[in-house]
């Protein structure tokens, strides 16, 4: 008569072996935005927090100076196109020089470009949203006198965002673009976001011997703030047919670990080795086949070749969801 003992059948699951790391979340672009001429804020276009898209009109930097600088060099530019156009007349009728058909041209080309020079400046005299995004703190208010070192307004990138953190060095060989990151925000309980690794940086970093990394996040509900305090998990592998057990079913002994396997009614003791662990369960990478029943009560009285009468009990495996707490909290 066999030892009654209970046994867990092994089976196959998806594991994944993950680092865990800490970090913040982070624009993908992110700038102080300055004006590109000189003069006084007469028109603010754009409020705090308020989303824009690229191109979208800020600031406008008053710009009668340079109206009347552009309209000063129209008149030049339309000036020197009629002498040009009558130093060619003369060309044909051979009545000037080459030179002077030259020197006319020359002068409509130059009174051209400083037209063209000074109407690029009086376009940006209106300050546009060089990238989407949503409008931070802004630094002038209307009246200010302002240059091209004057910061006028902070601009983010909100959708997506990216998720940053640092991996010990000893994991340099296992980071690549295109690895899943799932991470948790200290500011939003509950919830879990994922993200895809874009930016692995070939730069050990010192003290600590850490390589940054950085994963795109989409944020379309806004969620995700730069600054945010994150704690992630990088996927480094998959392993889809993994040989999963009760952890409870290991015991370690001569700095190893074996389980005991009821086979053929007898109780077998095999050493294995083990891989990632997931609550309440752990990877066996060998030792045992999935479909054999290990023990997981009754173990201590068990030794090798020693009759049993296995009674399979089942476990939830952790990819399942948990059962629903009674009082619907």
């Amino acid at each position: 008569m066999g030892m009654p003992v209970e046994v867990v059948v092994a089976r196959t699951d998806t594991v994944r072996d993950e680092i865990a790391a800490t970090g913040q979340i982070e624009a993908v672009q992110s700038i102080d935005l300055r004006p590109e001429v000189e003069g006084r804020i007469v028109e603010m276009l754009i409020h705090e927090g308020q989303e824009v898209d690229q191109g979208t009109p800020l600031f406008k930097v008053d710009d009668a100076q340079l109206k009347a600088q552009v309209a000063q060099l129209a008149a030049q530019r339309d000036l020197a196109q009629q002498a040009l156009a009558r130093a060619k007349a003369l060309a044909q009728e051979n009545a000037s020089s080459a030179a002077d058909l030259e020197q006319a041209e020359a002068s409509a080309r130059s009174a051209q470009a400083q037209f063209d020079l000074q109407n690029i400046r009086l376009e940006r005299t209106t300050v546009r949203a060089p990238f989407a995004g949503v409008v931070g703190q802004r630094y002038v208010s209307l009246g200010d006198y302002v240059n091209t070192d004057t910061k006028l307004v902070s601009l983010h990138t909100v959708n997506p965002q990216r998720a940053a953190f640092q991996v010990p060095e000893k994991f340099a060989r296992q980071l690549r673009p295109g690895q899943a990151v799932t991470f948790r925000v200290a500011a939003i309980p509950g919830r879990e976001f994922t993200g895809e690794v874009d930016f692995v940086d070939p730069v050990v970093q010192l003290p600590g011997r850490t390589i940054m990394v950085k994963a795109r996040v989409p944020n379309p509900a806004r969620l995700l703030q730069p600054g945010m305090f994150i704690e992630a998990r990088l996927v480094t592998a998959v392993r889809p047919q993994a040989v999963v057990i009760p952890e409870d079913a290991v015991v370690p002994a001569e700095g190893s670990s074996f389980v005991w396997v009821a086979t053929g009614g007898k109780a077998d003791r095999r050493k294995v080795s083990l891989g990632v662990r997931t609550p309440g369960f752990v990877e066996v990478l060998d030792g045992v086949k999935a479909g054999e029943q290990v023990v997981t009560g009754g173990l201590e009285l068990l030794a090798p070749g020693a009759p049993v009468m296995p009674k399979v009990v089942e476990r939830r495996p952790p990819s399942a969801p948990a059962p629903a707490a009674a009082d619907g909290h």
